[in-house]
């Protein structure tokens, strides 16, 4: 959440942005035509925090502002980057701090109210389900709310992760040091009482994790950061970790899903008239995506950012400045952390 973010690593972050957009100011056709890239046009989508892609409607992607905006999701269609709906949450209270939106199995929409301003000192945080809508239209929605806890105490957290097959839901938490995959109950419980869905720690993520995707078939897991991602098999819960993902540099990269027919993942980022762009997915059949999940694009291994094999072919100028403003970021990220430490 950007104000969650020091106010020197914001400037620092906006400045590499801008030389990305002159360094990489590459034509569309080097890009590629047709590889589902949006540009989200709806001016109420200033913070967009998740993303999660329709099955019940194809090309079409739910999101979210973090916060300050209300009880709403809005339905982005992928052809155009308008809003075809808007959707009101009923029977919820008021949204603390959502950054994280999923689809379970039954086109169950998942909501993580997950986030905290404080740092990690709410003793609670919340999650909200609700039926994907069949018609889309603006409408109004009646949702179950959940009261969520974590057995090793209060977190911050971005990432909220339905199983598409068991309908389990996992959180991973938000520490610059690396986090952890979080369990919940099987059957969350629809209670007011602090207490009745514990989320436990399964896996460790080492990522300063701003939001995750399973694979339509449950297969996989896919964990961004800012600069970078992790690949991962699900491994019947037990996550192994397979490579580096391709994760394009974002003005402030804060969500991701695969596509519905599992070939890409598709990563969006905070700010008005945010880009989604698609990468191929590991193990989506291409070379590319072989390369990805194995680390073979150098700059995602080393970064793990970077526009990568799978973008379209940079041409030696561009991939000089991919790496130029990589590696700026990470002497800032460096910095920074430097300067916590003391």
């Amino acid at each position: 959440m950007r104000r969650r973010l020091l106010a020197h690593v914001s400037v620092h972050v906006s400045a590499l942005g801008v030389l990305l957009v002159g360094a990489l100011a590459v034509p569309a056709a080097a890009i590629g035509d047709g590889d589902g890239r949006f540009t989200v046009e709806d001016p109420r989508i200033t913070e967009s925090s998740g993303l999660a892609a329709s099955r019940l409607h194809p090309g079409i992607y739910w999101t979210h502002n973090d916060s300050d905006d209300g009880p709403y999701l809005y339905a982005v269609d992928s052809a155009t980057g308008r809003t075809v709906a808007r959707v009101t949450l009923a029977g919820i209270g008021r949204p603390r701090d959502v950054e994280a939106i999923s689809i379970g199995p039954g086109n169950e929409i998942y909501v993580g109210d997950i986030g905290d301003n404080l740092g990690g000192s709410w003793p609670y945080v919340w999650i909200y389900r609700l039926p994907e809508p069949k018609e889309l239209k603006d409408q109004t929605v009646r949702a179950t709310q959940y009261v969520v806890t974590y057995s090793d105490g209060p977190r911050d957290a971005e990432s909220l992760v339905v199983h598409p097959k068991t309908g389990r839901v996992y959180i991973i938490d938000k520490n610059e040091d690396g986090g952890h995959l979080y369990e919940g109950p099987a059957q969350l419980t629809a209670s007011a009482r602090p207490g009745s869905n514990v989320f436990r720690p399964v896996a460790p993520v080492d990522l300063w994790a701003t939001d995750a995707a399973f694979s339509p078939n449950g297969e996989r897991l896919a964990v961004r950061g800012y600069f970078g991602g992790i690949a991962y098999d699900w491994n019947d819960g037990r996550p192994k970790k397979t490579g580096r993902l391709n994760v394009p540099l974002q003005r402030q990269g804060e969500s991701v899903t695969y596509s519905a027919d599992g070939s890409k993942l598709m990563y969006g980022s905070e700010g008005a008239g945010s880009e989604v762009v698609p990468e191929d997915a590991p193990g989506g059949g291409s070379s590319s995506s072989s390369s990805s999940a194995s680390g073979g694009s150098s700059a995602s291994a080393s970064a793990g950012s970077g526009s990568g094999s799978s973008g379209g072919g940079l041409d030696g100028g561009a991939r000089t400045a991919v790496v130029a403003v990589v590696v700026v970021g990470a002497a800032v990220f460096g910095l920074r952390r430097l300067v916590r430490r003391r």
